[in-house]
């Protein structure tokens, strides 16, 4: 008869379940504490970014000068493109005000359309911008208010971030900002996803691919490493996969924004 396991951590439990519950604690809580962070705050310009915000401000402030007899009925129109509030406030960063036609970045941070476009064209970027709250690297945009046809300033700020994802949303990056950019991509897809007008059939077809095959290997008994062998430990394969078949589906996700603007047209 086998003798009970002796010198363990903890009586009763293999030291090999405490170390994986130790090294999933250590990768996802990290990662978490994050996310919340990032998402609960209040939006405060990064001070590497707060010059280049005032510029900002400066330019918006003439445009708005020099523009306000020909805008004074244009209040109703941006009033009904706010869009919804992901943040602890409507306030946008830039301009201090509330968020007209709201455009969100891949962080998750939400701007006035006019102001993030305007930070991107007059901040002397040589690339992709960064995020003037978080400073992560901004490469792909999301409106976040009501598209109107008949709305000429709507359709103009639909332009400007197609522009701006055909131009910058292909670029490579980190394995790491691929991660704190899913919970705002897998949003997005999910709302898409459900909706008449939003993704394209081939794309849905292959989310739909993605999760069934997450499923079937997460129910699946032939693992890479087996739960029945390793315990614990057994179950980080399974959340490797699942992490991966997301990211894979939040780049398809970023092809199909980056060609829309070739749809629309």
């Amino acid at each position: 008869m086998a003798e009970p396991e002796s010198g363990t951590i903890i009586e009763g439990v293999g030291d090999d379940v405490i170390r994986g519950l130790v090294g999933v604690v250590v990768v996802i809580v990290p990662i978490l504490v994050t996310m919340f962070h990032r998402f609960t705050r209040h939006q405060q310009i990064h001070p590497e970014n707060v010059q280049r915000v005032q510029e900002t401000r400066q330019h918006l402030n003439r445009n708005d000068a020099a523009s306000t007899a020909n805008t004074s009925g244009a209040g109703d129109t941006r009033n009904q493109n706010r869009g919804p509030s992901y943040t602890v406030d409507g306030t946008c960063p830039v301009c201090l005000q509330e968020r007209q036609l709201s455009t969100e970045t891949n962080c998750g941070h939400v701007f006035c359309g006019d102001c993030l476009i305007a930070y991107w064209r007059h901040g002397n970027w040589l690339g992709a911008i960064a995020c003037p709250v978080c400073r992560q690297q901004v490469t792909i945009l999301f409106p976040v208010f009501q598209e109107d046809p008949n709305s000429d300033e709507a359709n103009r700020m639909m332009d400007d971030i197609n522009n701006y994802n055909r131009r910058f949303s292909g670029e490579s990056r980190p394995f790491m900002d691929y991660i704190y950019d899913l919970p705002t991509l897998l949003r997005h897809i999910f709302q898409e996803f459900f909706s008449f007008s939003g993704l394209v059939w081939m794309f849905r077809f292959r989310i739909f691919v993605c999760f069934v095959a997450a499923l079937l290997y997460f129910i699946s008994p032939l693992d890479i490493i087996p739960e029945a062998v390793f315990g614990v430990l057994g179950l980080l394969d399974d959340v490797f996969v699942i992490l991966l078949l997301a990211i894979y589906v939040s780049i398809i996700y970023r092809g199909v924004i980056a060609n829309r603007g070739n749809f629309d047209t």
